[in-house]
């Protein structure tokens, strides 16, 4: 997979029509899963975005990674950001974090926070390449995990 080209790649909107690919994506990444309804209540919520990175394999496009924030009073909560796991290692991460960080970006947005597992190197990794820090570290977040808390200031981006 990680000779796939890139040039067919595409960021778009989260639909609800998306919803079974992201579930089948989330439950093959996670040990507990965020559930149909959360994914349909995100959707709904007017502080959350969520954004679809969709990669062309042959003539089907494929829904290759997601990431879903909310944004409240210029600062942003990174949610969920999740890559298929056939699609890892192409840089897709890299390539719907950095849109959305400009997104948030043209939306006012100063401060970023998000939580992730501090067993996830692959992800903390990510985020460092970005410029966010760990901020501290947060007992038993996960039900089987401690995570750290990290951030960014925009400001400090040079995205």
């Amino acid at each position: 997979m990680q000779n796939e080209s890139l040039t067919d790649w595409k960021i778009l909107p989260l639909t609800d029509e998306d919803i079974d690919a992201v579930l089948a994506i989330e439950e093959d990444s996670f040990p507990k899963p965020w559930s149909r309804n959360i994914f349909t209540k995100e959707l709904m919520n007017p502080v959350s975005y969520s954004l679809a990175g969709w990669l062309t394999r042959d003539t089907d496009d494929q829904l290759a990674a997601y990431i879903f924030f909310w944004i409240v009073h210029g600062e942003a909560h990174i949610l969920n950001l999740t890559v298929r796991r056939d699609f890892r290692s192409m840089g897709l991460s890299k390539r719907i974090l950095g849109f959305s960080l400009n997104f948030m970006r043209e939306k006012g947005v100063e401060d970023i926070f998000l939580e992730v597992r501090r067993s996830n190197e692959a992800a903390i990794a990510l985020y460092e390449s970005f410029g966010f820090r760990v901020f501290y570290e947060r007992k038993k977040y996960y039900v089987d995990e401690d995570a750290l808390v990290m951030g960014l200031t925009l400001s400090q981006w040079n995205g």
